[in-house]
């Protein structure tokens, strides 16, 4: 990559200055005094992330999502999962097609995919759409069906029509031996259930995505396979309980994910999000979790990386 003394600088997190200090075990670049003032910075190059869950697919960032992405590389983003399909069953295809457009790079793979009929859109889903989903399944970098489930704060489906659809795609899901991503927003009760009866037996597990339950929640669904992922909401000031759901949660079942655009974390709340700001939800769990922001980051990779039995993310070395 062209420059990397000058953008690496900018948007590798946890940069620390000091003049005339050493880095040990760190890469030190010398940057224009101008931006630093005769300063050297340590940039900690080992620093990674794993952003489980974003839909780039949309108008937001059809005028700079090769920067969006880029951000992401240089923020220390190791996995980026793209999530197809929740505008609507006529977008299936829209997160594989993303990751086609954004190969293997830097040495290694970090661009994967999953597609789904998100609950709002239940009522518009047809037999088509299940067809459409086996046939993505087929992409080398398909990692799951998702996000699919129950939504009934919005109702932008009839319930009845949601469970029906959830219920569908969780037996696509077992047919062709995937995990699935799971969106749930008051609607836990008849969530387990289903996952009890449809689910649990496959062995198969998923995320739940955006996690808004409670404890009891987190923990019936670990029980049958589920790892427990963070948005930017953990970092809004009215979210003690989830915080406290989130301190309980064992290390080796977290994700991190940014759900961009939607809800930016803190700094950033109220701007449109992305994939390089899942660090500060990385960093508020660390520090609920009193662990080293590192520490958490990594652990959340390789949580992302087991669970999906993928190859090496690429490297995040200067000389790639």
């Amino acid at each position: 990559m062209a420059g990397w003394g000058l953008r690496v600088m900018v948007l590798i997190p946890r940069l620390r200055l000091s003049a005339g200090s050493s880095c040990s075990q760190q890469q030190t670049v010398a940057r224009p005094a101008a931006a630093l003032r005769g300063a050297e910075a340590c940039i900690t190059v080992n620093a990674m992330y794993v952003d489980s869950h974003a839909h780039l697919e949309g108008p937001e960032y059809d005028a700079d999502r090769a920067a969006v992405l880029e951000r992401a590389r240089d923020a220390g983003v190791r996995y980026l999962l793209l999530i197809g399909g929740a505008r609507g069953p006529e977008t299936l295809g829209a997160a594989v097609a993303a990751a086609d457009a954004n190969p293997v790079a830097g040495g290694g793979q970090w661009i994967y995919a999953s597609e789904g009929i998100h609950p709002h859109e239940a009522s518009r889903a047809d037999a088509s759409h299940y067809d459409i989903l086996r046939r993505l399944a087929r992409h080398p970098r398909f990692l799951a069906i998702g996000e699919i489930g129950l939504d009934y704060h919005y109702d932008h489906s009839p319930r009845g029509v949601q469970r029906e659809v959830f219920i569908r795609q969780l037996e696509l899901a077992r047919e062709l031996r995937l995990p699935v991503i799971i969106h749930c927003r008051e609607a836990w009760a008849d969530l387990r259930a289903i996952i009890a009866e449809h689910w649990q037996s496959s062995g198969l597990g998923g995320i739940l995505h955006c996690f808004s339950g409670t404890r009891d929640d987190a923990f019936a669904l670990m029980d049958c396979g589920f790892l427990v992922s963070f948005a930017g909401n953990i970092t809004f000031k009215k979210a003690d309980a989830l915080r406290s759901v989130a301190s309980q949660i064992p290390l080796d079942r977290l994700l991190t994910e940014s759900d961009s655009p939607y809800l930016a974390p803190v700094p950033h709340r109220g701007k449109r999000n992305e994939p390089a700001f899942v660090r500060e939800t990385a960093r508020a769990l660390a520090e609920l979790r009193g662990v080293d922001e590192a520490e958490l980051g990594r652990q959340a990779v390789e949580n992302f990386k087991g669970f999906f039995r993928l190859p090496e993310g690429r490297s995040l070395s200067p000389s790639r």
